[in-house]
């Protein structure tokens, strides 16, 4: 699951400049090992600060301005099972995407590849038999989660689909 993403290198000591992609920035004085890029590689923790807006992660191994270059770009990101339980009707990003989604009329919209963060809400994007339909992430709009069924059902607000 990933939890930032490598921005790029701070100072000379390998140091990561991060952008934090989880509502609990707080799990990062808990990592002990994180793993980054499509081949997962292991780093173990050394430490994590917040800086203006972002993250500042140290890597043990990751040593120089040259080391942490690399990893520009990179996701960093932990087991699933190490995740922050949840509350009833919370989800991760990795469960939502990949949803089929519904009207509450049964009408196919298509299926949410990309959730994205806006300053108010997220906003679910799907492609279908409509083309693109951003779908806000609201309670008003989000009738049902059947991560079983694989499935969303919503409700559009008016002119959406105009």
């Amino acid at each position: 699951m990933t939890i930032a993403t490598v921005l790029a290198p701070r100072g000379l000591r390998g140091e990561l400049k991060v952008r934090i992609e989880t509502d609990f920035p707080e799990r990062f004085a808990r990592l002990t090992r994180v793993y980054l890029g499509p081949e997962h590689l292991p780093f173990d923790f050394e430490g994590f600060r917040q800086y203006r807006g972002h993250g500042l992660l140290k890597l043990k191994g990751c040593d120089d301005r040259t080391a942490a270059e690399e990893l520009r770009g990179m996701d960093v990101q932990i087991p699933l099972e190490e995740a922050v339980p949840l509350g009833s009707g919370e989800y991760y990003v990795h469960q939502i995407e990949g949803l089929a989604v519904y009207t509450e009329d049964g009408a196919p919209l298509g299926v949410i590849e990309e959730v994205l963060f806006t300053g108010s809400n997220a906003v679910y994007v799907t492609h279908g038999p409509r083309g693109e339909v951003l779908i806000p992430a609201l309670k008003d709009v989000v009738l049902e989660v059947d991560l079983e069924a694989g499935r969303m059902i919503v409700r559009l607000p008016p002119g959406l689909l105009d």
